[in-house]
């Protein structure tokens, strides 16, 4: 098996190439510099000159505030159009493509879970790139797996933990929002997770992956840094404006993942076992 990288740069790309590494597997790695997944024929050319028999799409546009106006071009370009070329190069080499979506595809409103089968909603620019992400993967006829996923951290790149960490050191005293329901996700287990569902051969089409219990950005943050001297208070997201809608309950239901066996950690699990805590 020969695995295919975009976005190898990113928490989940570098995360991948590590595991990838690790466990001896052939691969290559590819991030924005190296291939602009949104020219159509560069990515032709890489598929053809490679020949994968995965590609595992990590490239994404992840400023979502951003995404509401200066970025808007470069996030459709590459949420949506990039992704749509992917898709097309595997189905047209005949590669298995894994395409990471986002929670934001769902408007938050919802007070249970949400299934893989719900409606989705998205109600912000980057949900509605990464939404038309996935329809483009399944337009495309790839055998492919659409993971969404949410709340994302691990130890490449920035993320709440560190930013939680960075400002404890700084200020005796930190507000966070109480009002968003969300499940928190380590890189490791959503890497896991990918290649799991390709070395098993699991049904192809769309799954939920982040780590189990849920939690508020507050609870989150009294997690990270519950042996830190500071004092943490809970506030609503009125609190904290952002250009983006963020979803209040945004909460993906794992059943799914978990039918096929795959073991999922809780959050709490998972950010001890990142170590992340103690870099800082």
């Amino acid at each position: 098996m020969k695995y295919l990288i975009t976005g190898a740069n990113g928490q989940l790309g570098q995360e991948l190439h590590e595991l990838l590494e690790r466990s001896g597997i052939d691969f290559v790695a590819y991030d924005a510099k190296t291939l602009d997944i949104t020219n159509r024929q560069l990515v032709f050319e890489a598929v053809q000159a490679q020949r994968p028999d995965v590609i595992l799409d990590a490239a994404a546009y992840t400023k979502v505030d951003l995404a509401e106006d200066q970025g808007k071009d470069l996030n459709w370009a590459v949420n949506r159009d990039g992704t749509k070329n992917l898709a097309q190069a595997a189905k047209n080499f005949q590669a298995k493509l894994v395409y990471i979506s986002t929670d934001y595809v769902f408007d938050g409103t919802k007070t249970g879970d949400y299934l893989e089968t719900d409606q989705t909603a998205a109600k912000n620019e980057y949900g509605k790139a990464k939404l038309a992400g996935e329809e483009a993967v399944l337009a495309s006829g790839a055998a492919a797996y659409i993971i969404r996923t949410s709340w994302v951290f691990g130890q490449y790149g920035k993320n709440f933990v560190y930013t939680m960490l960075k400002l404890a050191q700084a200020h005796p005293q930190l507000s966070v929002v109480n009002d968003q329901i969300g499940r928190p996700t380590w890189t490791k287990t959503l890497a896991e997770f990918i290649l799991y569902l390709v070395d098993h051969d699991a049904a192809y089409g769309i799954y939920n992956l982040s780590n189990d219990h849920t939690a508020s950005w507050f609870d989150f943050a009294k997690e990270i840094l519950k042996d830190k001297q500071v004092d943490i208070r809970p506030v609503s997201s009125d609190q904290f404006p952002q250009k983006a809608y963020r979803p209040r309950h945004s909460v993906l239901s794992l059943a799914k993942s978990k039918a096929t066996g795959f073991v999922i950690p809780t959050w709490q699990e998972a950010l001890k076992m990142s170590g992340m805590i103690d870099k800082l």
